[in-house]
């Protein structure tokens, strides 16, 4: 039975960790539209998808990790 809480607890934190990327992989869709819409050059607009989805992932991590129980 202590398996339980400790399975519950990973799954909690994978869903977390899912909705923190869909949120930030909208807000990035909505960057990219609006640089699109400026005439921002194409490789300047992937280089800077490329940046915030490392940072998304990162802050992701970082926010939805777990305590180290020692």
């Amino acid at each position: 039975m202590a398996m339980a809480p400790c399975w519950r607890a990973r799954k909690r934190n994978g869903v977390s960790f899912g909705i923190y990327i869909l949120g930030f992989v909208i807000l990035i869709g909505g960057l990219i539209y609006g640089a699109v819409i400026l005439h921002v050059a194409a490789h300047w607009i992937a280089v800077g998808a490329i940046v915030l989805l490392g940072l998304a992932i990162l802050k992701g991590v970082q926010a939805t990790r777990g305590k180290d129980p020692s």
